[in-house]
């Protein structure tokens, strides 16, 4: 077997044993509280901490950050991966020049379809045409690659 499925399974197995024996255990007057039951994270911070290039490559991603940066919407990494900290200085660019439709957006930094749709707007105010859905399809991955140039690896975003 490979060692990572041997991982898989061996930490599947602990992980019932665990909760079978904590079960079995448990009394009325020995439960855990509720908030000790709750898992050590949510879903949406796993959201928030992830790296979402929309069909990018790193150095397509640095030139969007680039971007941003020279529009006055600094966000404080140039690494090419377009993390929470890349995303909410895109959502403080589309507030700013009204791509939410006249709303404006909480900036969270997480690329939902409201982002997507002010991406759309954004990327169609240079030409591309595309439907304002909210989903990012090949037309709207294929725009933002165009829109963000050729990668220019040592760039200096000044």
């Amino acid at each position: 077997m490979r060692p990572a499925v041997t991982r898989m399974f061996v930490s599947a197995a602990t992980i019932a044993a665990i909760a079978a024996g904590t079960l079995a255990g448990a009394t009325v007057s020995s439960a855990a509280s509720a908030p000790a039951a709750e898992p050590a994270t949510s879903t949406q911070n796993v959201s928030v901490l992830a790296v979402n290039n929309l069909g990018l490559s790193v150095g397509r991603a640095k030139n969007w950050q680039c971007f941003l940066t020279r529009s006055g919407f600094e966000p404080w990494e140039h690494n090419g991966h377009l993390g929470t900290n890349s995303w909410k200085a895109a959502q403080r660019l589309f507030n700013a020049q009204g791509f939410y439709g006249g709303s404006r957006l909480d900036v969270d930094g997480i690329v939902g379809p409201l982002t997507i749709k002010a991406l759309q707007r954004f990327l169609n105010s240079y030409g591309f045409g595309l439907a304002v859905d909210g989903v990012v399809g090949k037309r709207t991955t294929a725009a933002f690659w165009q829109f963000n140039g050729v990668p220019v690896e040592d760039r200096r975003c000044v």
